[in-house]
C-alpha cells in the first residue's frame, strides 16, 4: 500500500508542473482518444473572448489510457466552449501516447474510479446538460436546396465542428447545374453568416478531428474559395503541422486536395511533407484507389525513387486491380510522368478484353496518357478501334473525330474505322465547324488514307463545306487545309484563289508561326506545279527560302552501293527543286540494266540520261504504324519524284541495319536493277558457269 500511495505522490509531483499554477486541476478517469467537447449557448462574442483569452487549459486530451485533467472554475464551465485539456511534453503532439514507467503508475483503473466517482458523476451530468445535438453533414445536405440554407442553420445554432457545413455545402453544390452553382457561390460570399463559419473553422482547426480538417479544406477549395485568402492558407498551414496523424483516408483526401490547388509556398511545403509520409508508409497502403490517389498527386517532379516505390507497390497489389483500376493507371501514370513498361502492359491486356461497354472519355483519357507517356501497344489500338467501329452508330462524329485525332499522333491508321467516318462525314458536313473540318482534312491527309472511288467524293464535300465558310475562316485555318488537300492530290479553287491573295499571304509571313506557315506555302506552290492542278502553273510566289532539309548519313548503305557499283557510280546527299532532299541518285540506262558514270568531271545532262533513281532511306516514323503504307509527306514527295523523272528506290533504314554487308548488298542489287535485268544477269552467270 505504501509503494502504491508513493507511486501515486510520485506522478502527481511530475505532472503537476505541467498544470498552470493558480488553477484547481480536477483528475478524472477518462479513457478515450478524441476531444470531448462541451458546449452551451454562446453567440460569436463570447467565442472570440474565449479565444482571445488563450484557454491554455482547456484544449485537448493528453493520453490515452491513462488519467486526463480538466480545468475548473475561471467561469469556464458555464459560459462558452470548454474542452479536455492539452499538456505538451517533449513536443508530444496530441494523439500520441505518454508512455510511463511502470514501476511509477498510479493505481488501478477501478480504484481511480472508485476515489473520483462523484467528482466524475457530477461532471458527466453537466456535460450530457450543455452538448449540443451533433448534426451530420449527409443530413444537412438532405435537408437543405442552397448553400444559403446550411448558412442560415449555422447562424441560428452553431455546433462543432464546423467543418460539417461546408462539407454540406459542397454536397448541395453538386447537385447544381453550372449556372445555379455560380449563382449560389456569390450568394454565399455575401451571405453574413459566412464570415462567421470561415473565422469559426480557423479558429476549431488546431482541435477538430484531422479527417473533419480535410474533408473541410477539400469542400473549401471546390466551392471556389480563393487560394490566396487567410482561409485557405491558415488550414494549410495546419494541415503541415498535424500531417504525422494521416490515416490511409486521410492520405487520399489530402492526394485529392493537392491535386485541386494551384502551387503556392505553402502546397509546395504540403506537397513535400506528404512525398516523405508516402515514401515511410507506401507499403503499409492497402486501397487500389487510395494508391492511385497518392501517385496521381505526387507530381511529376517526384524523386525517382519515391516513382519506383510506387510502381512496385502497385505491380504488388496488380492482381487487386479491376478493370476501373486498369483504366484509370494510364492517367496515374502520365500525371507523375512515369513510364512504367510493364505495368502499362498488363493494364492494356485488362482493358482491351475488357473494352466492350467503355465509356467513350475513359478511351480518350487512355490515348491521351498514352501520348503523353510514348507509350505505343498496337493491340491496345486495334482493340480501341475495332470497338468504336463496331459500335459506330452510337457515338457522334466529333467524338470520334477527337479519336481519330489522337491515333493520328501515334501515325496509327484504323482502316475500317477511318472508312467509316469518311461516308457519315459526307452526309453530315454541315453539322461540322471549320475548325472540324481542317481537323479531318489534316488527319486523312497524314495518314495517306484513301477510301476507294468515294475519296473524290469526300474531298469535294470538304472543300464545299469549306467554301461556304470562306469568309469566317483564319488565314492559318485556310492554309492547313489547302495544305492538306495539296497532299491528297486535290485542288479546290476558291480555297486556292483565296489563300494566293497578297494581303493573305503576307498575314501568314508575319504572324503566328511564321517557319511553319512559309514551309506549308513551299508545299503549296510545288504542288501547284508538279501535280495536275487545274490552273497556276505559272505560280510564282515571292517566298522566304527555307532552310535547307537536314541531311542524316546513311553509311552502312553507302558502302554496299560502294560494293554494288563501284566509287563515283552515285551521288550522295543531293537537293532538288522545291527543297527536296534524296540520299543517293543513281544515273542509269532507259532498261536500268546499266549504271552510268557520275563525276564532277565528266557531268551527263539530264536529256543525255535514260533513268534517273533516288534512293530514299526512310526512318520507321515515315509509314503508318504497324504497316508499310506511307504517310502525307513521304507519299507526296514520291509522287513529285517521279513527276521530276526519277525511278524511286525506298529503303528501310531499320531493315538494312539488320543484315549483314552481303545481305545488303544484295537487298540492294533488287532494288535498282530491273527484274529483266537480274534475270539477265543470272543467264549470262550460269551460261559462264
Amino acid at each position: 500500500m505504501n509503494n502504491r500511495t508513493g507511486s501515486f505522490l510520485w506522478n502527481l509531483r511530475q505532472l503537476s508542473t505541467l498544470v498552470p499554477t493558480g488553477r484547481t486541476v480536477r483528475l478524472y478517469p477518462l479513457a478515450f482518444c478524441r476531444p470531448n467537447t462541451a458546449y452551451s449557448n454562446w453567440n460569436r462574442r463570447n467565442l472570440l473572448n474565449t479565444f482571445d483569452n488563450k484557454m491554455q487549459s482547456s484544449v485537448r486530451y493528453l493520453f490515452q489510457d491513462a488519467l486526463i485533467f480538466k480545468s475548473g472554475g475561471d467561469g469556464c464551465q458555464t459560459k462558452g466552449i470548454s474542452t479536455v485539456t492539452v499538456f505538451t511534453v517533449d513536443k508530444l503532439l496530441c494523439p500520441r501516447r505518454l508512455s510511463l514507467d511502470s514501476k511509477h503508475f498510479l493505481a488501478s483503473d477501478n480504484e481511480l474510479k472508485k476515489s473520483f466517482h462523484q467528482e466524475a458523476s457530477e461532471e458527466d451530468v453537466l456535460t450530457k446538460r450543455r452538448k449540443p445535438t451533433l448534426i451530420n453533414s449527409r443530413k444537412l445536405s438532405q435537408e437543405c436546396n442552397s448553400l444559403s440554407d446550411v448558412l442560415d442553420i449555422f447562424s441560428k445554432a452553431p455546433t462543432f465542428p464546423s467543418s460539417n457545413y461546408f462539407s454540406a455545402m459542397w454536397t448541395v453544390a453538386k447537385r447544381m447545374s453550372e449556372d445555379q452553382k455560380r449563382f449560389e457561390k456569390q450568394l454565399m460570399f455575401n451571405h453574413p453568416a459566412f464570415s462567421q463559419l470561415c473565422e469559426q473553422v480557423m479558429r476549431e482547426a488546431k482541435i477538430m478531428y484531422f479527417d473533419n480538417l480535410l474533408f473541410s479544406l477539400h469542400a473549401i477549395v471546390k466551392l471556389g474559395i480563393p487560394q490566396n485568402t487567410l482561409l485557405v492558407q491558415t488550414l494549410l498551414r495546419v494541415v503541415q503541422e498535424r500531417i504525422n496523424e494521416c490515416d490511409e483516408k486521410c492520405l487520399s483526401v489530402l492526394s485529392t486536395i493537392l491535386n485541386t490547388m494551384e502551387p503556392c509556398k505553402n502546397v509546395d511545403v504540403l506537397l513535400a511533407g506528404m512525398r516523405m509520409l508516402v515514401d515511410e508508409q507506401v507499403w503499409k497502403i492497402k486501397h487500389v484507389f487510395t494508391l492511385q490517389t497518392v501517385m496521381r498527386s505526387i507530381g511529376k517532379d517526384a524523386p525517382i525513387g519515391l516513382k519506383r516505390k510506387l510502381e512496385m507497390k502497385a505491380l504488388k497489389e496488380l492482381d487487386q486491380f479491376s478493370v476501373l483500376n486498369c483504366q484509370h493507371m494510364f492517367a496515374v501514370l502520365a500525371a507523375m510522368n512515369h513510364r512504367s513498361v510493364i505495368l502499362l502492359n498488363e493494364c492494356s491486356k485488362r482493358v482491351t478484353s475488357n473494352i466492350h461497354g467503355c465509356p467513350f472519355k475513359i478511351l480518350i483519357n487512355i490515348l491521351q496518357s498514352c501520348r503523353d507517356l510514348q507509350y505505343i501497344n498496337i493491340d491496345l489500338f486495334k482493340g480501341i478501334a475495332d470497338y468504336v467501329a463496331t459500335t459506330f452508330d452510337i457515338w457522334k462524329l466529333k467524338k470520334v473525330l477527337f479519336l481519330l485525332i489522337l491515333f493520328e499522333n501515334f501515325g496509327f491508321r484504323p482502316v475500317g474505322l477511318m472508312d467509316l467516318f469518311i461516308k457519315k462525314a459526307a452526309d453530315e458536313s454541315g453539322f461540322l465547324n471549320v475548325k472540324s473540318l481542317v481537323c479531318i482534312l489534316n488527319v486523312y491527309s497524314s495518314l495517306n488514307h484513301f477510301y476507294k472511288c468515294q475519296t473524290h467524293e469526300f474531298l469535294e464535300v470538304m472543300a464545299s463545306a469549306l467554301t461556304g465558310s470562306l469568309h469566317h475562316i483564319s488565314s492559318e485555318n485556310l492554309l492547313n487545309a489547302v495544305c492538306s488537300f495539296c497532299w491528297m492530290n486535290h485542288f479546290p479553287l476558291a480555297l486556292i484563289n483565296q489563300l494566293l491573295q497578297k494581303d493573305v499571304i503576307e498575314d501568314l509571313l508575319t504572324s503566328g508561326d511564321v517557319e511553319r506557315n512559309a514551309h506549308r506555302l513551299h508545299v503549296v506552290a510545288a504542288c501547284l506545279k508538279l501535280d495536275d492542278a487545274p490552273r497556276h502553273k505559272d505560280l510564282d510566289l515571292a517566298l522566304p527560302r527555307l532552310p535547307p532539309a537536314p541531311s542524316y548519313p546513311q553509311p552502312k548503305v553507302a558502302a554496299a552501293l560502294s560494293d554494288l557499283l563501284g566509287e563515283g557510280r552515285f551521288s550522295q546527299s543531293v537537293r532538288l527543286p522545291h527543297n527536296y532532299f534524296i540520299d543517293f541518285e543513281i544515273r542509269m540506262d532507259n532498261n536500268r540494266s546499266q549504271v552510268l558514270p557520275f563525276s564532277d568531271v565528266d557531268v551527263v545532262t539530264a536529256t543525255d540520261i535514260q533513268r534517273l533513281v533516288a534512293v530514299l532511306c526512310v526512318p520507321k516514323s515515315a509509314y503508318c504504324l504497324d504497316s508499310t503504307h506511307p504517310k502525307g509527306y513521304l507519299a507526296m514527295k514520291m509522287r513529285h519524284l517521279k513527276i521530276m523523272g526519277f525511278h524511286v528506290i525506298v529503303v528501310n533504314n531499320w531493315e538494312v541495319e539488320k543484315l549483314q554487308m552481303k545481305d545488303a548488298v544484295a537487298f540492294l542489287k533488287t532494288k535498282i536493277y530491273s527484274p529483266k535485268a537480274l534475270s539477265a544477269a543470272d543467264t549470262h552467270l550460269q551460261s559462264t558457269c
